[in-house]
């Protein structure tokens, strides 16, 4: 009991406290954590990528605005802020599969350059040929090489209006034929003309003189050095693909032009066998 005349006493209890709440920090250091477990994540992806791929993605770190500004050429395959090619592999491709594709593509091109460079030395080498040098061209393009005999009003390679070649037509030929024969590319003849209407028999067009001088070519390069199944198109376009759009009656318009075809092609592109007109 309490004793009389003494104010009452009061027990104070003490709770033992494990501190005060930790608020967000704890958060943040999640965050953290896991933004840097994503940086991992991506520098292992990109090691384990193709060249074309690392090459793409560095060039998005260099210049962004490129993709900004829509431009696609970094992901198709174009020119990249660098001025380097940056072609991204195609769709289910491996990264193996493609660099092999890659440098597939660059041993066929060297291959087309090394031609077109010997085609030029071999023409310039020849003196009567050599006045012609003007009127050969010869140049590498997204198809392949194209090797192009362009006609002037007299008649250089063909005899006005007739798909009999000149002598000396002969012999580029025969040149030609010996340096793409040792390719394993594919070739296409085409021929074209201008637009002024043929003058001869009714029944003989633009459409037959075209067709009929670029066969006249297929006859020529064949025994002299292409293979049997080298050629796979032979076509005259007539007037329909003009060299000179400006002047459709320009002499520059009459041409055949010989391609060679790029080995190029996307991963799983059919190849279709194309039928020739025969001799």
């Amino acid at each position: 009991m309490q004793p009389l005349g003494e104010a009452p006493r009061r027990i104070i209890k003490k709770r033992s406290s494990h501190g005060g709440h930790h608020g967000g920090a704890w958060k943040v250091a999640y965050a953290d954590f896991v933004t840097a477990m994503m940086a991992l994540f991506i520098v292992l992806w990109i090691v384990g990528q193709s060249k074309s791929v690392k090459d793409s993605v560095a060039a998005y770190f260099k210049d962004p605005s490129a993709f900004q500004k829509g431009s696609s050429k970094l992901l198709k395959g174009g020119e990249g802020p660098s001025g380097t090619l940056s072609p991204m592999p195609m769709p289910n491709t491996p990264p193996k599969d493609q660099d092999k594709l890659e440098g597939q593509g660059r041993g066929d091109r060297a291959a087309l350059e090394a031609t077109a460079s010997t085609l030029r030395e071999q023409i310039h080498r020849e003196a009567h040929l050599a006045k012609l040098e003007d009127k050969i061209k010869i140049e590498l393009t997204d198809e392949g090489l194209r090797i192009q005999l362009v006609e002037t009003g007299q008649g250089v390679f063909f005899d006005v209006g007739s798909a009999k070649v000149k002598p000396s037509t002969r012999e580029i030929l025969s040149i030609i034929a010996h340096e793409v024969g040792k390719l394993p590319n594919d070739v296409i003849l085409e021929g074209h003309t201008d637009t002024r209407a043929y003058v001869g028999q009714p029944s003989y067009t633009n459409w037959e003189l075209s067709a009929d001088r670029a066969n006249a070519a297929r006859r020529i390069l064949e025994p002299e050095g292409l293979r049997p199944t080298q050629v796979i198109r032979v076509v005259g376009y007539a007037d329909r693909q003009l060299a000179n759009r400006d002047d459709p009656l320009d002499a520059a318009n009459r041409r055949i032009s010989i391609i060679v075809k790029s080995q190029r092609r996307p991963p799983g592109e059919a190849v279709t066998a194309e039928r020739r007109p025969t001799s």
